[in-house]
Order: structure tokens, then C-alpha cells, then sequence
């Protein structure tokens, strides 16, 4: 099952244009973001680290850990994103248990990746 597929259907969403800043490395991060349609560019010091298409999450360390953005993230073509603000992240992990394991997964899969690269 897709993360997509986890977000309630009265999620609301965000069209983004291409090249806009998402969110930009030092920022406060009180919101993560579902990528529905489009590719979001997930950027460190300026060096693109990767690429986060439909089904994929940015912001979520800043969310989990309320410390500034890690990263910038900018919009590589439209999207469409859900926005995830930590109320809404406590309410899906107790609705829906597997939300909480795909976000980990993914922060678990940058981190080796992270580790990997360096």
C-alpha cells in the first residue's frame, strides 16, 4: 500500500509550480509533505541529493524532531503534495500504524543511502 493510499480523503492539497521552493534549509519545520503528482528536489548546501517523486515524503525529519530543516526541497515540475502538520501525523500513526512504518522506512533508506555517499 502507497502512502498516497494512507492520507484521509479530506487531506488537504497543495499545487506547487515547477522551480518553487517547498522549503528551504534552516526554515522552522512544523510540516511534512506527501508528493502526490510531480518530482520535489531535495537539495544539501546546494547539491541535489535526491529526487522525491509521487508516493514519496520531504520534511519529515524536521516534523518528527522539531528542529530547522535539514534540507531545501524544491519542486522539479508541478506537484501536487499533501501537506502533513504534526497533529495530523499523531492522528494518522494511531489511525494507521503502517503510515508511521513508511515514514521510517524512508528516513531509514536516506540515512544508509547518506552513509553510503560519504
Amino acid at each position: 500500500m502507497s502512502i498516497i493510499d494512507l492520507l484521509p480523503s479530506e487531506t488537504p492539497l497543495k499545487s506547487i509550480p515547477p522551480g518553487e521552493v517547498v522549503f528551504a534549509q534552516g526554515d522552522a519545520g512544523d510540516v511534512m509533505y506527501v508528493v502526490i503528482e510531480g518530482e520535489v528536489e531535495v537539495l544539501l548546501e546546494g547539491k541535489l541529493v535526491e529526487t522525491v517523486r509521487a508516493g514519496g515524503v520531504v520534511g519529515e525529519m524536521a516534523l518528527i524532531d522539531s528542529q530547522p530543516r535539514s534540507a531545501t526541497a524544491i519542486s522539479r515540475t508541478r506537484c501536487l503534495v499533501g501537506p502533513v502538520d504534526e497533529q495530523r501525523f499523531t492522528e494518522l500513526i494511531t489511525r494507521e500504524p503502517e503510515f508511521a512504518l513508511t515514514v521510517m522506512r524512508v528516513m531509514a533508506k536516506r540515512l544508509r543511502r547518506m552513509d553510503v555517499e560519504r
